[in-house]
């Protein structure tokens, strides 16, 4: 492992002559200067300076072409500068940290390099490059995080009982940056964050949602969430995911571990690039599955209509976990219902009439859910594996072809529950709707094209069968009746 070096960037020698200039020593920490040990991308830097963090960064604003516009956090005794060379820089004073055991707010006071670093979260993150003039570029390295880096472990610089009462989030940081950057876990670090889970409890839920995600966005999130799993840290930020562990056999009946296939699943979409999103689709997948376990002496252990109450359950888990409520917890929503929906087109004759149908419910995410479905085919048995991707090959075959023809992934039936109260002279009411449906129906069936012409002979004929008349929608102002002048209004608007 080398020893990481400064960049040749003008900022640090900013940074440096500032610093002499208040007789602050002053060192790059943290992260920054791990991933230039590894040789990762790293954009913000954190500057630690032996005294006032705040007049170090208004002394190197100071220095800067224009005047850097220097951003003051006063609670936190912290500053931010933005640069165009090295982005975002924090500046904050050396300090020491002391808790209270119901808080993980600590009580901040100024304190040596020593002190600071000792806060420090892991080793990997307590190595610091020198700012200054006697030895810049040095590395600061007292709690041999260089060779933990080269060993690939995270470990804490201080007692890691310590270190994790003291700041709870830590043991979700320690397995979310073994998840990251593939490392192992310490053997007594480890053992603390099972004596300490419990301290999670404490953290908001926020906090805990952010380094979540970044398990989940890791290159290999299975390894992140079995650490969780094994520490006891899943069943109590996560509970619902911990009871897809394990199997139950009756007789020669049992079924598969649900909570390792959906860790092959998670990993299967994280490797083919699935987005934040997408992964959380197939974390959610099959969540409803203990609750709708059933054992049927014919068939073995049933799982029906998991999908359904899974993507019930979705908006509930986003809203316990903080996680948006948008358009982001509807895609997921919509995956999880759907997720059976390609696998059973493989398992049965292909007809336009089930692709239509699956491409109108998925519409614009329909490719994120055969990523999702092609992920899910997990099984042991190579030659049926095979089998069901090669079919999946049809149905997407299937799908481009009849979207190239009826592009449903945008589709809205021609005929609107609009059209249908004027054609009829109807306020909104039941029978609107059942017309709306009988034309869509038709649509996806392909019975009738999406056109005007054809779609309103179709309603004309429901109509009818209903005991509805145009003629009761009255004349339009041309003289036409209301069928013909909602039908005219309604071929100038744009087709899909």
């Amino acid at each position: 492992m080398k020893t990481p070096q400064l960049p040749e960037l003008p900022i640090f020698r900013t940074i440096a002559e500032a610093a002499a200039e208040l007789q602050q020593p002053a060192y790059v920490i943290g992260g920054y200067v791990r991933d230039l040990a590894l040789g990762r991308d790293s954009k913000d830097i954190d500057v630690v300076t032996v005294g006032d963090g705040i007049a170090l960064a208004q002394g190197v604003g100071a220095k800067l072409p224009g005047r850097g516009r220097v951003t003051v956090f006063k609670n936190f005794g912290t500053a931010m500068l933005p640069t165009k060379e090295a982005g975002e820089i924090e500046f904050v004073g050396a300090r020491k940290e002391s808790y209270r055991a119901d808080s993980r707010k600590p009580e901040v006071e100024a304190g040596t390099l020593e002190e600071d670093l000792a806060r420090r979260d892991f080793t990997i993150n307590a190595l610091g490059l020198s700012l200054n003039a006697d030895d810049f570029g040095a590395l600061v390295d007292r709690y041999d995080g260089m060779k933990d880096l080269a060993s690939k472990t995270i470990r804490t610089p201080l007692g890691p009982d310590v270190t994790f009462s003291d700041d709870p989030l830590r043991m979700m940081r320690a397995i979310r940056f073994a998840s990251q950057l593939n490392f192992d876990i310490e053997p007594d670090t480890f053992d603390a964050i099972i004596r300490n889970k419990d301290r999670i409890k404490i953290v908001s839920q926020e906090r805990i949602t952010v380094e979540l995600n970044k398990i989940i966005e890791s290159p290999t999130p299975s390894y992140g969430f079995k650490l969780l799993f094994q520490t006891g840290l899943l069943h109590l930020i996560f509970p619902k995911m911990a009871l897809l562990h394990g199997v139950e056999k009756v007789g020669t009946h049992a079924h598969k571990d649900n909570f390792y296939h959906t860790l092959q699943v998670l990993d299967n979409v994280a490797a083919a690039g699935g987005d934040l999103w997408l992964r959380w689709a197939a974390v959610l997948h099959d969540i409803a599955k203990p609750a709708t376990k059933r054992y049927d002496q014919r068939v073995g252990w049933t799982f029906h209509g998991h999908e359904d109450k899974g993507a019930r359950w979705v908006p509930g888990i986003f809203a316990e976990l903080k996680l948006p409520q948008g358009e982001e917890m509807r895609m997921v929503q919509k995956l999880v219902r759907l997720h059976l929906r390609p696998i059973a087109l493989v398992k049965e004759t292909v007809t336009d009439s089930a692709i239509r149908r699956l491409l109108f419910e998925a519409g614009e995410d329909i490719d994120r859910l055969m990523l999702l479905c092609r992920a899910d085919i997990t099984s042991k048995d190579h030659q049926r594996k095979e089998r069901y991707l090669r079919n999946f090959g049809q149905v997407e075959e299937k799908l481009k072809e009849v979207e190239d023809k009826d592009h449903l992934r945008s589709f809205r039936p021609v005929i609107t529950g609009e059209i249908i109260m004027e054609t009829f002279g109807l306020k909104p009411s039941r029978a609107v709707g059942e017309l709306k449906e009988a034309v869509m129906e038709a649509i996806l069936e392909g019975t009738i094209k999406n056109e005007m012409d054809e779609a309103l002979a179709f309603l004309l004929r429901q109509g009818a069968a209903k005991g509805l008349s145009p003629a009761a929608a009255g004349s339009g102002s041309d003289g036409s009746t209301g069928a013909t002048a909602t039908a005219g209004a309604a071929q100038e608007r744009p087709r899909p």
